[in-house]
């Protein structure tokens, strides 16, 4: 009976402790824009908990002018893709460290051509959803959000 209770308390303070570190506080913080023009943004450019990075949506738009990009959905694509890395790269962080992307396309047409460049820069092949959607920011022709871990 002794040896029981022994087990049932061991048994008890393993779940305890298990429970505790489970919900240990992860410090979040909220970074602004490195961007001057976005400083007032309505949204963090990347939100950090812990060891992962959520980083904002980001469209075609070449930064210096706040204008997309001319040349369709492959030239969207490839400076939306260059505008996460400046992201990541405030962070020390690159594509390699990219584990979740999620694509918005305007025109679910538009897939082929996206792929054509996307797999050029995201080559660790991170996990992936892509949709299309009747209307993005800018009338952009995508959008791509990612979530990195350092």
């Amino acid at each position: 009976m002794k040896h029981m209770q022994c087990a049932i308390w061991t048994v008890l303070l393993s779940c305890f402790m298990a429970t505790t570190y489970a919900q240990e506080s992860t410090e979040v913080i909220f970074y602004k824009s490195h961007e001057p023009k976005k400083q007032n943004a309505p949204f963090s450019d990347v939100v950090q908990a812990g060891n992962m990075y959520f980083l904002a949506g980001q469209i075609g738009m070449d930064q210096t002018t706040r204008t997309l990009v001319e040349g369709g959905i492959q030239a969207e694509t490839r400076q939306a893709i260059k505008n996460i890395e400046d992201v990541l790269a405030q962070h020390d962080l690159t594509l390699d460290n990219v584990v979740k992307c999620t694509v918005i396309l305007a025109d679910i047409g538009d897939f082929a051509a996206f792929n054509e460049i996307y797999t050029q820069f995201f080559t660790k092949k991170p996990a992936r959803t892509t949709f299309a959607a009747s209307g993005l920011a800018a009338n952009a022709h995508i959008e791509i959000d990612v979530i990195a871990v350092k």
